[in-house]
This record gives structure tokens, C-alpha cells and sequence, in this order.
């Protein structure tokens, strides 16, 4: 957030201030204190979403205790070459796939955002900025959280260990099965970008389930594994949400308790407003 939705620059800023108040704005406007008449009436996700919770717990008790091995044995009978193909997508379920791109523009954001624009202009890279913000904090919260949590777990990953070997507070990469980082990655992902361009959750859905798919197939987690990552990488999205919401940050709350997408600019506003920065 790099620049924030609500936010214009004092006229005649510039240069090297400018792009440090933009910065400094970008890391603080997502702190601040919640607001919005509504927002006391929204219920926190960990409570909204507990009875799913339950579901998804008992899903991943089912999967490790009937599913886990014999999907295992299964997957050594997989012919080679289809296993090897799996191998080269699984890699696209690492989280530098989407944060990656993100981070630069976010970066970019305070540099576009020049007070030559118009306030509109302005308000429109500034709108970018808060979802740009909203779906790299979703995706790297949700990961780090993950990356913490598998340790903690301590899980096996496949092995002649069996579904059932834990050792929990373990830091090494072979007890870090649950819940899959890469199935958390995906389904953040899936959420996050789903929000802000609800038009590509098709394509989205391929992505994530097929990586998903791909770290069982690969023998690098077990079924229970990919369960539990992608209900964890949906619901930190979820939280990292509500977060911006109640601070009016792309999101609000409405009248409703719930929580709304506040409307982004049009491709065509977004289109004319990089021929003023480019000059076209």
C-alpha cells in the first residue's frame, strides 16, 4: 500500500520526499485503527468460519487414518514419465510465483504515483496500491504463518515412517509435511487475487488444484497434508481480508456485517492513466 486509497499528496511534493511520505504512508495506512460505522458488527473469521473448521478437521483425520497410505502406494505405481511432469509443475506452487511480481509493483507504486498526475490519476494508483498491498500481505502472511506452523506440527513427510509419525517443534525440511506449503500458497492465492479479479477464478482454480494435485503425486505430502494447506491458505486470505476491510482499505463492511469489495478502477481508467504517466 504504497500509495492509499483516500490519500492525496500535499500539493508541490516531489522528488525524493514525495516517494519517501508514499512509502511511509504504504507501511503505516494498513496499521492504523479500524473504522467504518459497520465494522463493529463484523464477526471475527476464526468464529464465522469455526463450524467449517470442524469439517475440514475431521477431513484430514479421515484422510491420515484411510486415505493417506493407501494413496501413497498408489502414487509409487504411476508411470515415471507422468510422475516427472507433475515434478516441473509442482515448482509453480512456491510462493515467490505470485509474490514475486507483486512486490515489484508495489515498489513501483510510490514512483508512478507523481503529483504531476491529476487527483484522479492519483486515486486510481492508489486504488491499485491497497489491492496490489491486500494481495501480497495475504499471500506472504499466510505462507509465513504456514512455514511456522508445519514446524511446530512436525509431521513426517512420506516415508516407511508412516502417515502417523510426528515430532513436534522439529525445524527439519523432511518433518514438515502438514499442512503443504505449496497447497497453503495456491489456495492464498486462489482467494486473495480471487477478490480483487473474480473474472480469473476459473483459470485460478485450475492453478490451484492441479498444484495441489501435483504435491501428492510427487510423494512430497500426503493427502491430509494438501487438505489441511489449502483450508489454512484460504482462511489467512480470509483474515488478511477482513484486516483491510475494517480499516476501509479495498474492503468495507456493510450495513450487513459482512464484508464487501469496495469497486476498483476500470482496465480503461487503469489504461489512461498509464498514457499520462507514459506520456502516450
Amino acid at each position: 500500500m504504497m500509495a492509499t486509497e483516500g490519500s492525496s499528496p500535499r500539493p508541490g511534493a516531489a522528488g525524493t520526499n514525495y516517494i519517501v511520505a508514499q512509502l511511509i504512508a504504504g507501511v503505516v495506512t494498513p496499521l492504523r485503527s479500524p473504522r467504518g460505522a459497520w465494522t463493529p458488527r463484523l464477526v471475527p473469521a476464526w468464529r464465522r468460519l469455526a463450524p467449517l473448521g470442524v469439517l475440514v478437521a475431521a477431513a484430514v483425520v479421515a484422510a491420515m487414518e484411510w486415505i493417506d497410505a493407501p494413496t501413497m502406494r498408489a502414487v509409487a505405481k504411476l508411470p515415471g514419465r507422468f510422475i516427472e511432469i507433475f515434478n516441473e509443475l509442482t515448482d509453480f506452487g512456491q510462493g515467490a510465483w505470485p509474490l514475486v511480481p507483486l512486490f515489484v509493483l508495489l515498489m513501483a507504486s510510490p514512483f508512478l504515483n507523481h503529483p504531476r498526475l491529476v487527483h484522479l490519476s492519483r486515486g486510481v494508483l492508489a486504488m491499485c496500491a491497497v489491492r496490489l498491498g491486500y494481495m501480497f500481505a495475504a499471500i506472504g502472511l499466510t505462507g509465513l504463518a504456514d512455514s511456522i506452523l508445519k514446524r511446530i506440527v512436525g509431521r513426517a513427510r512420506p516415508s516407511a515412517l508412516g502417515p502417523f509419525w510426528f515430532e513436534p517443534f522439529s525445524w527439519h525440511s523432511q518433518l514438515a509435511s502438514l499442512p503443504s506449503g505449496h497447497a497453503t500458497n495456491v489456495f492464498a492465492t486462489l482467494v486473495a487475487v480471487g477478490l480483487i479479479l473474480p473474472r480469473l477464478r476459473p483459470l485460478l482454480w485450475s492453478y490451484a488444484l492441479v498444484i495441489a494435485a501435483s504435491r501428492v503425486i510427487v510423494s512430497a505430502h500426503y493427502p491430509s497434508d494438501v487438505i489441511a494447506g489449502a483450508a489454512f491458505g484460504a482462511f489467512g486470505a480470509i483474515v488478511v481480508r477482513d484486516w483491510f476491510a475494517v480499516r476501509r482499505l479495498g474492503f468495507f463492511v456493510g450495513t450487513d456485517g459482512k464484508v464487501h469489495t469496495m469497486p476498483g478502477p476500470s482496465f480503461r481508467r487503469i489504461k489512461r492513466v498509464a498514457a499520462a504517466l507514459f506520456g502516450q
